[in-house]
């Protein structure tokens, strides 16, 4: 997808400012303070329902406005223009796709694919389990999105909604043929859930080895494999459900699932997660979300809009060199921030558009 107009309106600083990002490389820079990262939040809101930096009411909205709104403009693969907008109240909200009114915002996620490097990424690696799954289940939602009621965002509901009803009869402490239903229900879409994770996971695999091994060459080796949240070697989820039903009625939630399940990493030549260094995590971070970016490319025929936030800060001259040198021939359109020009970028023969932010603007520089 390539971004061709972004409109922002009481986001964070911002009162009202345009961003016309350019195909290819684009380079956004600024004081420290002025919005640069503001812009790319705000395009990973529309594009993920959520910003990279907490919950839309905790400062996203510029003090004193009841509500943001984000417009953005963009051609898919086939060069058709599309158009969305939300408006956001830190509650409430209300959106619009190709002018037609939004019913849910994953209509919104569905049409936008965003892949966002921040300073917070490295969390993929040493976070909970919650980030890693949040990876997979963004990976599939787009690679499964044309399969509509017979692809993982229908399951993922199903599940989600068998979930939220045994918790719920947990808590009222229900007899065993209330839960038997749900434990049925729940156990069909979970094991389903779990063969596409699965099925996603081993799709992905050689992205990542071979994104390790560009990016993170002292890993010697990487290999991924899916924890799918209970011991699905030893037995179905319908009997983990049945015997866990005690032990989780005085918990009052559900303790086994693929609710719990987690991505698991190994660097052949390196320590578990929490051994490796915040600068590895983050390339290793990296590493994953560009395979993501990859595998969907080579599945949908089209890159992701990249945003990589503060890249000079996140990574060394020569592993900033390294990244933008894996993108020149991609065709992405790559969004990049920083309050200067990345010391990786000099040691590149590559054109960028330039844009400034400042005072509430952002202004196109130059492209070389």
């Amino acid at each position: 997808m390539q971004i061709q107009h972004v409109r922002l309106r009481d986001v964070r600083r911002f009162e009202a400012v345009d961003f016309h990002p350019r195909p290819g490389f684009n380079l956004v820079t600024g004081a420290n303070g002025s919005g640069k990262t503001s812009l790319l939040e705000a395009i990973h809101l529309l594009a993920h329902a959520r910003s990279f930096r907490g919950r839309v009411r905790d400062g996203l909205i510029r003090q004193g406005q009841p509500s943001l709104d984000v417009f953005a403009e963009w051609r898919d693969r086939t060069d058709t223009p599309h158009r969305a907008g939300l408006r956001h109240a830190g509650g409430d909200w209300e959106a619009r796709l190709d002018g037609a009114p939004v019913s849910h915002l994953g209509q919104l996620c569905e049409a936008m694919a965003v892949v966002t490097f921040e300073p917070g990424s490295h969390a993929l690696i040493d976070g909970n389990s919650e980030q890693r799954r949040r990876f997979l289940d963004w990976g599939l939602f787009h690679v499964e999105r044309h399969l509509g009621d017979d692809g993982f965002l229908a399951l993922w509901r199903r599940h989600a909604r068998a979930h939220k009803q045994r918790n719920a009869l947990l808590r009222q402490q229900a007899d065993g043929a209330q839960l038997d239903a749900w434990e049925h229900e729940l156990a069909q879409a979970g094991e389903a859930l779990t063969r596409c994770r699965e099925r996603y996971v081993v799709q992905l695999a050689p992205y990542v080895e071979a994104g390790m091994a560009e990016l993170l060459p002292s890993a010697g080796g990487a290999a991924i494999a899916l924890q799918p949240g209970w011991r699905r070697q030893e037995l179905p989820l319908a009997d983990a459900l049945l015997l866990s039903r005690d032990r989780d009625r005085l918990l009052g939630h559900t303790s086994l699932g693929p609710h719990r399940a987690d991505l698991k990493l190994v660097l052949e030549a390196l320590p578990g997660r929490d051994g490796l260094s915040r600068g590895q995590a983050k390339l290793a971070a990296l590493a994953l979300l560009l395979a993501q970016a990859r595998h969907l490319a080579d599945v949908e025929g089209h890159w992701p809009l990249l945003q990589l936030d503060d890249l000079a800060s996140e990574l060394d001259r020569d592993h900033q060199a390294g990244v933008l040198r894996a993108l020149a021939g991609s065709g992405a359109q790559v969004i990049v921030t920083g309050t200067e020009a990345p010391p990786g970028l000099a040691m590149l023969d590559m054109t960028v558009s330039r844009f400034h932010v400042e005072q509430g603007r952002v202004t196109l520089a130059d492209a070389a």
